[in-house]
């Protein structure tokens, strides 16, 4: 055990004295009260101390003890429904113990080590098992078993497993390897800054369906992608980010509040508790593990946090499962970064962000994705990652935006415009893209319809016509355009207004199944298609958008997934009723040619 003293205090950063055998990333007891801090610098016998609890109070030769282990998540079954700290405190034990607050240097293990959990084997004596192997079962949750895993880097033949009822740190396995006979237990321990390893890594081929309009038809993110979300105050980036965590196809959430307000994360853990999953039927807190670091506590635990909740994920996702990670926002994360780097006195980057600040964002994202998972039975899953950026005033040229821009593959620019406007979600859909486009292109006309992605396409170049009239029409007046012009501004209207614009806290338009999606967006553009032909013919622009149909359309979006032949229906009227008013105005151009003839 490496035991120094403390040189000096600078806010979260302390610099120890005497701690000559330290290593980077150790986890050291700092002061008297033995605050929890990281190792991230070394010189000479000096240390650099990053503390994720409030330094005030402690002083210089105070002592500081190094763990000689790597801050480490605890893995095994509990995690499910459970609510932690940056570095993996359990709040609500931690609320029963000691009060609102969380008390200095309070140590508590993340998992309960007394509550008994029941194992069923599914390997058995005798079998040869390597990491990644799946030893047996756990019902941790009514929608999650838990598969207890040989933990990486261990191989050997299994001399005795048990089925029962364990805690986590009960032996439910033994295994004999070339050297010695090694004790396994549910529990697991991993360093949250190295990612878990993979046999290998996969191309994306389904998108993450998340309920969300704008998102899945027009910029889809893949199962495994990663996704930006960045905007100014008040534009929405925490409400979306409840909304994917609640109703993406993700079989876990892992949602990270990382220097977000209190009131934000407990509104996720209110409602999450009282929300039934659409497809489990059950709440949504029994598929969600939730980080909270919150704006009031200690700025450098957030850079943790993140690398806390991956962890996790990464974790579920070797058992099989698909992952998805919410972090809100990684603004706050770099923020943090900033603050350390300043007290370190390091050369700084642009806007004062430490030089690094890219590759510190492209290591976290990049430890998403598709893989093959170590160990038998084979299996394969995804990591998605969703980060939430807040810049300055909704500044997209701020070097957190742009350093995570360079690394992800979908861009949901959020603008504030649109939520004055009250369109929400208040995506840019000129601004927004994704690269996964092509790569589920595919999936959408084999699984959805063969012209989904045609559907789509239509629709994008309506809206970015609609962007170049609307200039136009603000100089000389809507009016004064043509009525093919005119029926495209109309047309690219009803996009927005009933199909983009989504209600997130109406019960029936909070989510839309891919389905729903594609017929809605369909029959405004069966419309557009049926009305240019009558616009092209000469019929008026007024008499084609007064047709009853078209208050069907806007009303569609509030028609149950379970009625969702009432909305293909609608496709079928838009063209019988259009096919009348063609008719009509035909007999009538006849009519009035015969009266003038007679004449």
């Amino acid at each position: 055990m490496i035991q120094g003293k403390i040189a000096r205090v600078s806010g979260p950063l302390v610099v120890a004295k005497e701690m000559r055998g330290a290593r980077m990333f150790d986890v050291v007891r700092v002061g008297e009260r033995g605050l929890i801090g990281e190792i991230i610098g070394l010189k000479r016998d000096q240390c650099y101390i990053q503390v994720y609890e409030e330094t005030a109070g402690i002083g210089p030769l105070e002592p500081v003890v190094s763990t000689g282990q790597p801050l480490s998540a605890e893995l095994g079954p509990g995690l499910i429904g459970a609510i932690f700290d940056g570095i993996q405190r359990p709040l609500d034990v931690i609320r029963a113990q000691g009060g609102d607050y969380i008390q200095k240097g309070v140590e508590l293990p993340a998992l309960d080590p007394k509550k008994k959990w029941a194992f069923k084997p599914t390997a058995k004596k005798g079998d040869e098992v390597a990491a990644g192997d799946i030893l047996g079962e756990v019902p941790e949750s009514p929608v999650v078993v838990h598969k207890v895993m040989v933990p990486p880097g261990v191989a050997g033949t299994i001399e005795e497993i048990r089925e029962g009822q364990f805690t986590i740190e009960e032996e439910i396995c033994r295994l004999r390897t070339v050297k010695e006979t090694i004790s396994v237990s549910m529990k697991q321990k991993w360093p949250v800054r190295t990612g878990r390893p993979v046999r290998r890594r996969l191309p994306p081929k389904e998108p993450l369906v998340t309920g969300q309009r704008v998102i899945d038809t027009l910029f889809p993110i893949a199962k495994g992608g990663t996704a930006c979300v960045p905007g100014p105050f008040g534009s929405g980036k925490t409400v979306i980010q409840h909304q994917l965590a609640k109703w993406s196809n993700a079989d876990i959430i892992v949602y990270i509040g990382c220097g977000e307000r209190g009131n934000e994360m407990a509104d996720v853990l209110e409602s999450f508790a009282k929300l039934k999953d659409p497809r489990t039927k059950e709440t949504l807190m029994e598929r969600t593990v939730l980080i909270a670091n919150t704006s009031n506590m200690p700025v450098a635990a957030r850079e943790a946090s993140v690398y806390t909740g991956v962890t996790l994920a990464e974790y579920y996702r070797d058992m099989g499962y698909h992952v998805a990670v919410m972090a809100d926002s990684t603004s706050r994360w770099a923020e943090a970064l900033r603050e350390i780097s300043g007290r370190l006195e390091e050369m700084p980057g642009e806007e004062g962000y430490p030089a690094y600040l890219a590759y510190r964002i492209a290591d976290f994202y990049e430890r998403a994705g598709r893989v093959e998972c170590l160990g038998k039975p084979d299996r394969e899953a995804t990591l998605s990652i969703v980060g939430a950026v807040s810049p300055p005033g909704g500044d997209l040229s701020d070097p957190v935006v742009q350093a995570t821009l360079r690394v992800v593959k979908v861009f949901w620019g959020l603008e504030d415009r649109l939520a004055y406007m009250r369109h929400f979600p208040a995506i840019n859909w000129l601004l927004s893209y994704s690269l996964y486009l092509e790569q589920l292109a595919e999936f959408f006309a084999d699984s959805v319809h063969v012209d989904f992605n045609q559907v789509r396409t239509e629709a994008m170049r309506l809206l970015q016509l609609e962007d170049e009239l609307a200039e136009i029409a603000r100089l000389v007046g809507v009016e004064s355009l043509s009525p093919q012009d005119r029926l495209i501004m109309e047309s690219a209207r009803s996009i927005r207004e009933d199909f983009l614009h989504q209600n997130a806290f109406d019960e029936t338009d909070t989510y839309t199944s891919i389905e729903k999606q594609y017929h809605l967006l369909k029959n405004i553009i069966e419309f557009y298609r049926y009305a240019k032909e009558l616009v092209d013919q000469d019929v008026e622009l007024k008499d084609i958008t007064s047709v009853s149909v078209r208050q069907d359309i806007s009303r569609a979006k509030f028609i149950d997934e379970e009625k969702l032949g009432e909305i293909e229906a609608i496709a079928g009227r838009v063209k019988d009723e259009l096919q009348t008013l063609k008719q009509a105005k035909g007999e009538a151009r006849e009519e009035k040619a015969e009266g003038e003839e007679g004449a």
